[in-house]
């Protein structure tokens, strides 16, 4: 296969955009060509992410709406869906379209508009990701099910509700360092325990928030992209995808078989193991997730992620840096956006672009992009350039 490289990253910021869909994802698209300073007629191909328009937003076909809407009307398109890891599928369909020779330089993008809508919509909506005939209609919703795996994990590994909350602290913090971030809110260990029950243990400070926002990448055959691009440069070194049952009550909930076999396939594609990421952006689309992701990533044994957090492993100055950009629970969570948001903020990271948040020795970095309740997993690593 042949080396891909990301030559341009763009996005808008999260939470409650001003325009049409049609306008967010012209905006994400045109930053990313701009960013990677390239005349966009050398654009070959388009993928792009969305979960769910054709119910939320009545918008089937997006893949000639994004082409559409960037005057690329000519290009071949293709709409990819992994319920949350929709994003990083499409990224990883545009990876293998460059590595295996197809295309030379593709945008991968994704967008999701989802606050027009009301709460009982957005989760309906989102529990279409779930086995809808068995789990949906009869009353599951992903709070529901992921405080079903935080209740077990208590139950296997110890009570470790403290360490959940602490793990919306780091990542409400590190949010407000990001300019992207739709939360720009300092919370405590108490405001998280005491808020708005949701479901137990979890509360409204426990979930990831409904966001619109689009993101957008463009690739480049490594062998090229320098003489492209004038952009600072970042090689993608591995990209992993797992999968498992859609169902619930099929499997383990306190430890997810798509996130290992994803992270085995990373890994060995990238000849790297756990020890030598630098940081990461991981799923936490809730607190006891996080927990979870970072355990069956291999960062941490199997019911230690939580003393990690509270021992300050997985902040800005630890060892293993998790969600500088603030995660899916501060940063946002525009589910077809979400997994380039955060390759945007890898990539943003190992240009040495991050600002206040920048981690210090940020040299390899990997994204962690989760769908449904663990029923697939798409990973990627990726390294600067020195």
């Amino acid at each position: 296969m042949r080396g891909v490289s990301v030559i341009g990253i763009g996005e808008t910021k999260m939470g409650k955009y001003p325009g049409t869909l049609k306008d967010m994802i012209r905006e994400g698209a045109e930053k990313a060509i701009s960013d990677a300073k390239i005349d966009k007629k050398l654009i070959e191909a388009i993928y792009f992410g969305n979960f769910n328009g054709s119910f939320w937003s009545g918008q089937s076909l997006m893949g000639p709406l994004v082409a559409e809407a960037i005057g690329l009307e000519d290009l071949p398109t293709m709409r990819l869906e992994g319920a949350c890891a929709t994003g990083s599928l499409a990224f990883r369909q545009g990876f293998y379209s460059i590595a295996c020779g197809l295309y030379d330089v593709v945008l991968v993008g994704g967008a999701e508009l989802m606050t027009h809508k009301s709460t009982p919509v957005i989760t309906e909506g989102l529990a279409s990701a779930t086995d809808v005939e068995l789990e949906a209609k009869v009353g599951a919703t992903f709070p529901s099910l992921f405080a079903l795996a935080a209740n077990r994990y208590f139950y296997e590994y110890g009570n470790v509700r403290e360490e959940m909350a602490m793990a919306a602290v780091q990542n409400h913090a590190n949010a407000c360092l990001n300019p992207d971030a739709q939360m720009h809110k300092r919370i405590d260990v108490d405001t998280v325990k005491n808020g708005f029950p949701v479901a137990y243990p979890l509360t409204v400070y426990d979930c990831s928030l409904v966001s619109d926002g689009s993101a957008f990448i463009v690739l480049a055959a490594s062998e090229i992209a320098d003489k492209i691009s004038g952009s600072k440069i970042v090689d993608v070194l591995g990209s992993g995808h797992g999968g498992s049952t859609i169902q619930v009550s099929t499997k383990n909930i306190t430890s997810f078989a798509a996130t290992r076999n994803a992270a085995k396939e990373a890994y060995g594609m990238a000849g790297l193991k756990p020890s030598d990421i630098d940081f990461a952006e991981v799923h936490d689309c809730f607190t006891i997730t996080q927990i979870i992701n970072i355990e069956d990533l291999g960062f941490f044994e199997k019911g230690r992620g939580a003393r990690a957090i509270s021992e300050g492993r997985t902040a800005l100055d630890g060892a293993i840096p998790i969600n500088s950009s603030g995660g899916l629970k501060a940063k946002g969570h525009p589910i077809g956006a979400t997994g380039l948001s955060q390759i945007f903020e890898v990539v943003t990271q190992l240009r040495g672009d991050a600002g206040e948040r920048q981690i210090k020795n940020a040299r390899i970095g990997l994204n962690h992009n989760l769908g449904g309740m663990g029923a697939t997993c798409v990973i990627n690593i990726f390294r600067g350039r020195e």
